[in-house]
């Protein structure tokens, strides 16, 4: 594939993911707004816990293969799909081994997780494990020839299920059963779709030997997850075992909520740049090009809305979640600000080792990591659940630093020239916080808010057109939408 053809690709795959998280994004905010209203903090810290537990299942089911087979060159379709046979069946077995030791050790599970009594529920919404690893191998193949539009039209199906089934079932008084249920009903459409509309079909064809190869790659990649698994809900278990499910369902449901927001631009462009990189992992030049193109063209839009999130984490928790969820605006605002840090340049890194077949160095970026997060968490939660939140957020900034130090020193990449290439939108991100600031000491009212906010993004968008780089790239965007 030439250079001319991988960008054709790139970019009618970011056309695609786009047009998916926009119209998830449309949808999400929605439910979650209504489901805010009808259920209680507690109801979402129990499907956190239970979210918790599957997330770590999971990785098991998917054992890295889907990595595997986005990264990996193989010489022909026959080759390809012999491994992703092997990978399906690989995944669902041990998808439904693990689906019985959980069933087994449901209720000893709940207590370790703070949440006694809950072993039937774990139990059952554990059925999403067969069915996530029955479709996550078609995701694979998908996103290895870019054909995000098929992805498009499946996730489609799936994310109005909330409206449909989530949203009835609380108003009936289910309770955390309704996202549960939910939640089961989304996977079962994405496994059917995603199984009729591929290429590929399961065979019953499996090769120990082709399973060894992949586990060279594939099982250094499953560690890392773990890893990565660790970093995000260390915080959630401890939380749950000192504290209680209101500040469990507080905490999760606000990180939640801004991963939610930042994944409207991330996630349509992060899967896409993987398969892009993976592409050109023998290519030095035109692999840094793309990687930093993409980072530049996130951190224009991530920078100013999590500084605008921070600022404005009221009015975001007025609208989105409901006067009962009072509380979560400070942990919006703060796990916002250190989002937007580690999207940016942390994720991007994750990126660059798994596209040149490296997943032992974020494996190691993760333990050096752990081996930090894991002690402060311990610690702050026994000085309460505020000193945990603050300490939990900036935090991450240390795991920043271990990916700068591996990027420089291991892979050689210009970690410098990383930082230099989004100063422009970082700088005008922070001109446009001070302005919000002065504005809101002006009135403080919701009219003035939206007022405010408008004032905001001309002037982030002013402060950034005065760097050349950046108008010139900005005029260019705007010509080549008006040529289409």
């Amino acid at each position: 594939m030439n250079n001319s053809d991988l960008k054709g690709k790139i970019l009618n795959a970011t056309k695609w993911s786009s047009i998916t998280e926009i119209a998830a994004k449309i949808v999400s905010p929605i439910t979650n707004m209504i489901l805010a209203r009808i259920l209680v903090p507690e109801a979402f810290g129990v499907v956190a816990t239970v979210t918790m537990i599957i997330s770590f299942a999971d990785m098991f089911t998917d054992a890295g293969f889907q990595k595997y087979l986005v990264q990996h060159e193989f010489r022909d379709d026959d080759e390809k799909y012999k491994n992703t046979n092997v990978a399906f069946w690989t995944n669902l077995a041990i998808s439904f081994f693990l689906w019985g030791v959980i069933a087994i050790f449901s209720e000893p599970i709940a207590i370790l997780v703070g949440n006694p009594g809950l072993g039937g529920v774990i139990t059952i919404a554990c059925l999403q494990l067969p069915l996530t690893s029955f479709s996550s191998i078609q995701i694979a193949l998908y996103r290895r020839d870019f054909d995000f539009k098929t992805l498009f039209w499946v996730r489609l199906s799936s994310i109005y299920i909330p409206l449909v089934v989530t949203i009835p079932l609380a108003l009936l008084g289910f309770n955390y059963w309704a996202l549960i249920i939910g939640t089961i009903c989304e996977r079962i459409i994405n496994a059917v779709l995603l199984t009729i509309k591929s290429k590929w079909q399961p065979k019953l064809f499996y090769s120990v030997k082709i399973l060894k190869e992949m586990l060279s790659f594939s099982i250094w990649s499953l560690i890392e997850s773990i890893s990565i698994w660790l970093t995000l809900w260390v915080d959630a278990f401890v939380i749950g075992s000192a504290l209680n499910g209101y500040y469990l369902g507080l905490y999760k449901t606000s990180m939640t909520l801004v991963n939610a927001l930042l994944t409207l631009i991330t996630a349509a462009t992060t899967p896409i740049l993987f398969s892009a990189l993976s592409r050109l992992q023998d290519d030095s030049e035109q692999f840094n090009r793309t990687l930093f193109t993409m980072q530049r063209f996130i951190s224009i839009f991530v920078f100013p809305l999590s500084v605008g999130v921070y600022l404005y984490n009221d009015l975001v928790v007025q609208i989105l979640l409901g006067s009962q969820w009072r509380e979560a605006g400070e942990i919006i605002g703060i796990w916002a600000l250190t989002s937007a840090i580690m999207i940016v340049f942390g994720n991007y890194c994750s990126e660059v080792y798994r596209a040149k077949g490296r997943p032992k160095l974020s494996f190691l970026a993760q333990i050096l990591h752990l081996v930090v997060l894991v002690p402060v968490c311990i610690i702050s939660v026994k000085y309460g659940f505020w000193t945990f939140v603050y300490a939990r957020s900036w935090i991450r900034i240390e795991g920043l630093l271990v990916h700068f130090l591996i990027m420089k020193f291991v892979i050689g990449f210009p970690v410098t020239k990383m930082v230099g290439n989004v100063f422009p939108a970082a700088i005008s991100a922070i001109a446009m916080g001070f302005m919000g600031y002065l504005l809101q000491q002006l009135n403080d009212g919701v009219a003035w808010s939206f007022i405010s906010i408008v004032i905001c993004v001309a002037f982030y968008f002013g402060v950034l057109c005065l760097f050349p780089k950046m108008r010139k790239e900005m005029v260019g965007m705007v010509k080549r939408k008006k040529t289409k």
